[in-house]
């Protein structure tokens, strides 16, 4: 399905005076037509990768062809088709606006008001670009703002100069757009692009479509004409008598409220959805469990989450609303808990809209009335962190069943403080429910941490095996880890990769027990990074400086820097909160603290990631290296010393903590 203009159509927006323009005026609409259904789908590739993702893959669909659309100019209102950069500068201009700056931003009107895709208007299907390819070059800018996914896009897809792009974004009104260059470049700048967007033949404007839930939407047809009554009627007793008294006024979310508690309006996912879709996250998970037929208590679970009804405790995770959802959620697993004494009852739903996934429980076994309701975010869940929800765990904590995606093929457990440790076979049920798992202890002596290490099917991808920890929430968290640059110098800068290699499960294992740090945090996944390894003085080895961040499912993620000898505990340097450093977007490292060498000397050491060219200390401590890392004699005493560093580029920052942390 393309929804591509053909040339001597109106796209939406073109001026109704057109017509009665002069021959001039409208011969320069004609240009700007013509060039606009030449570079339609370069066009609608632009504005559907600027768009933020958090709108979904539809809605930007819809919009990123409103954008252009309606980037055709009016008659006498574009700028002269010979000046510099000509006729597609200008509608790339028109679209960038468009899609940085949406319609009722400066209303104050809240978000999906805002963005309202139409026009084009579609009803009845939901639309997707073409697989692979541009969903792909999506997930490589994650949540970057959209200035960056624009710059991104006409440096590396559309192959502008950094000049050309900084013009055109500060023409469409973006706010810094040398910064936001400069942020794009920062981008995986190392990765290959996506294959697909480098065939000759990809169309951005070609869509796949497919039909909503068809019986959800004629029940949502029939409840609108409903409510449309019931308005007509409230808005006559208005009329007729005045304003109701306070406390007496129709409330405005009926309908939404008695459609949200119909089990019969659950959306229920097919079986093999998962292996038929680019979506792989819990919007492809099907509804398991003995009792997804069960009414009453998928009752109680909807009116758990949606009326608030007394005797149920609520907890969200950090940042995640309780509020119910807008619309009738998913059903993802409805059954009692296998092996359990007390028959706990468990319910998963997912609200696709609000990115979010609630757990109901109940337990005819434990004492009248307790019942619990868990909410927590899935935001931009993908194969691995939509790869498991905890379904339930034992009375003392010690152990956890969790519920797995369809797409998981096998799974073990291991304990991750050992490196050398193998993973042991973990049974599944047929419905996708694991044995009991040991989970790590928050409290006490951290003699062990165990973790699941699951493997997808080769139908998702091949021999694909990942690491996931359970942190005492419903969401288990996926760990990875980012090794050494390669060699000396500046090196391409590596992603993420999964906690399964040796490098990794040495790393993890000196750090393994910080995570009990982040117990119940609503972190999404955590990553450790080796950004140097430098000689320590008097002959003591070489050490490993690593930054480990954890991610929330809201974005801001904190960070801690180690210093990891060969041999003992690492040594803490310097902690962040809601920073951007060590991530996508924070690549450049410099940090440093005092250490105690085994001759009983003390010593400033520092270092840098890998575009650091030169470092240098400041205060009581004066010292220049030209490298990444530093070794300064010092002594015993806490003073302050500055520290700061010169990148390639040119550019200088300072470290983590601003100097030395002080730390013995």
């Amino acid at each position: 399905m393309a929804t591509t203009p053909r040339s001597g159509s109106q796209p939406d927006g073109a001026s109704p005076s057109s017509a009665s323009a002069t021959p001039s005026a409208r011969g320069a609409v004609e240009r700007a037509e013509a060039v606009l259904v030449e570079q339609y789908p370069r066009l609608v590739r632009l504005a559907y990768l600027t768009l933020p993702p958090s709108l979904g893959r539809h809605t930007r669909v819809l919009l990123a062809h409103r954008a252009v659309q309606q980037a055709l100019p009016r008659a006498g209102g574009g700028r002269d088709p010979d000046a510099p950069g000509g006729t597609l500068e200008e509608l790339r201009v028109r679209v960038l606006r468009a899609a940085l700056a949406p319609a009722g931003a400066a209303r104050g009107l809240p978000t999906r008001i805002r963005w309202l895709p139409a026009p084009p208007f579609v009803w009845g299907l939901r639309l997707w670009p073409p697989a692979g390819g541009i969903d792909e070059a999506a997930d490589l800018l994650g949540a970057a703002p959209g200035s960056v996914r624009a710059a991104f896009v006409l440096h590396r897809l559309d192959g502008l100069a950094e000049e050309d792009v900084t013009r055109l974004l500060g023409a469409a009104g973006a706010a810094g757009p040398e910064e936001a260059v400069r942020a794009a470049r920062a981008v995986a700048p190392g990765a290959p692009l996506p294959a697909a967007l480098l065939n000759p033949g990809f169309d951005a404007s070609v869509v796949s479509a497919r039909p909503t839930d068809l019986l959800r939407r004629r029940r949502r047809v029939r409840a609108a004409w409903a409510a449309a009554v019931v308005a007509v009627l409230a808005a006559g007793v208005l009329v007729a008598g005045g304003s109701p008294p306070r406390g007496q006024a129709v409330p405005a979310a009926g309908a939404v409220a008695a459609g949200v508690l119909d089990p019969a309006r659950l959306a229920r996912v097919p079986a093999e959805a998962w292996a038929d879709t680019a979506r792989v996250d819990f919007t492809a998970w099907p509804a398991r469990g003995d009792r997804t037929s069960d009414r009453a208590l998928l009752t109680r679970a909807l009116g758990a989450w949606a009326a608030r009804p007394g005797g149920v405790r609520t907890t969200a995770a950090p940042g995640t609303p309780a509020e119910p959802p807008a619309h009738p959620p998913h059903l993802l697993y409805a059954g009692n808990v296998p092996g359990d004494p007390g028959a706990t009852a468990v319910v998963l739903l997912l609200d696709a809209e609000g990115d979010r996934v609630a757990r109901y429980t109940e337990s005819a076994g434990r004492p009248r009335g307790t019942r619990t309701l868990d909410v927590a975010r899935t935001d931009e869940a993908g194969v691995t962190t939509a790869a498991a929800l905890t379904l339930t765990r034992t009375p003392d904590g010690t152990a956890a069943r969790y519920l797995l995606a369809p797409w998981i093929a096998s799974a073990g457990t291991r304990d991750l403080l050992r490196a050398a440790d193998t993973a042991r076979p973990l049974t599944i049920a047929a419905d996708g429910v694991t044995a009991p798992v040991p989970v790590p202890s928050g409290s006490g002596d951290c003699g062990a941490w165990p973790v699941v290490e699951l493997t997808s099917s080769a139908r998702i991808v091949e021999k694909h095996s990942f690491v996931l920890t359970d942190l005492g929430t419903l969401t288990p968290v996926h760990l990875t880890y980012t090794p050494l640059p390669d060699g000396p110098g500046a090196v391409p800068a590596r992603q993420p990769r999964e906690a399964t290699g040796a490098a990794a499960r040495t790393a993890w294992a000196a750090g393994a027990c910080g995570l009990r740090t982040l117990s119940g945090g609503g972190v999404r996944a955590v990553n450790v990074w080796d950004f140097a390894d430098s000689d320590l003085p008097d002959g003591a080895g070489r050490a490993v400086w690593s930054c480990t961040r954890a991610s929330g499912w809201a974005g801001p993620g904190d960070v801690l820097v180690q210093l990891r000898p060969p041999s003992g505990p690492p040594q803490e340097v310097a902690r962040a909160r809601s920073t951007a450093a060590c991530g996508r977007f924070g690549q450049h490292l410099l940090a440093g603290t005092r250490w105690r060498s085994p001759a009983g000397h003390w010593y400033l050491l520092a270092a840098g990631s890998r575009e650091v060219t030169a470092i240098t200390a400041s205060g009581t401590v004066r010292a220049e290296t030209g490298g990444r890392s530093l070794v300064a004699p010092v002594g015993a005493t806490d003073a302050p010393v500055s520290l700061t560093a010169r990148l390639a580029s040119g550019a200088r920052i300072t470290a983590l903590d601003g100097g030395t942390g002080g730390r013995d």
